[in-house]
């Protein structure tokens, strides 16, 4: 199942006509997350649906990585893999987790309306510039296929960790989120399953 709203192109206004989004708009282009939200690719949705109907976790040299095929061809994802193509610049002994408690910290002073202690946080309570930052996170990097309002702890966190500039590895979050993927993808119905990540893929 591929997901329209899932894994889109950003548009980060180069010209800077968006006055209100200015600077939020600028940092993200100078930021390591530039390429990963705004590279576009095109998606050929039979490739995508034969990787993961044919992918599975396997141990090569010693390192776990998703291995699917596409054309009887093997195409591997691993982390490394991922850091190198998106130009992440993910430091490979980083975390891909912020603790709540910095998170919850961050929140407060970014002025979030909403209840920082709920185990979700709603885009539409933070301050214009911190809302379209997450609303982008949200819509490239997330493994959302419904909901794009809400976000929990995982994302929320990367989030935090690049405006405090903290160490968190993208690519781990990805490859998590693949990994995770991969429970939803073995059932026997195909309408359970979701072509994750197809810009990435």
């Amino acid at each position: 199942m591929s997901e329209k709203h899932h894994n889109m192109v950003a548009y980060l206004d180069p010209e800077g006509k968006i006055t209100e989004l200015k600077e939020i708009t600028q940092w993200m282009r100078e930021s390591r997350i530039n390429k990963s939200v705004t590279f576009s690719t095109p998606v050929y949705k039979s490739l995508i649906k034969e990787f993961w109907n044919s992918a599975s976790v396997i141990e090569v040299d010693e390192t776990e990585l998703i291995q699917g095929q596409v054309n009887q061809l093997n195409v591997n994802v691993h982390s490394d893999i991922l850091n190198t193509v998106l130009e992440l610049q993910d430091d490979p002994n980083a975390p891909y987790f912020v603790p709540i408690m910095c998170t919850r910290g961050c929140f407060l002073r970014m002025t979030c309306t909403g209840d920082i202690f709920n185990s979700q946080i709603n885009k539409g309570d933070l301050p214009m510039r911190y809302k379209f930052l997450l609303h982008v996170l949200i819509q490239c990097l997330s493994n959302r296929r419904v909901g794009y309002d809400m976000e929990g702890n995982d994302l929320v966190g990367l989030m935090v960790a690049l405006v405090l500039n903290k160490p968190f590895s993208i690519s781990k979050y990805i490859y998590a989120n693949m990994k995770e993927n991969m429970k939803r993808t073995s059932g026997r119905t195909t309408r359970n399953k979701f072509w994750m990540y197809p810009r990435f893929l």
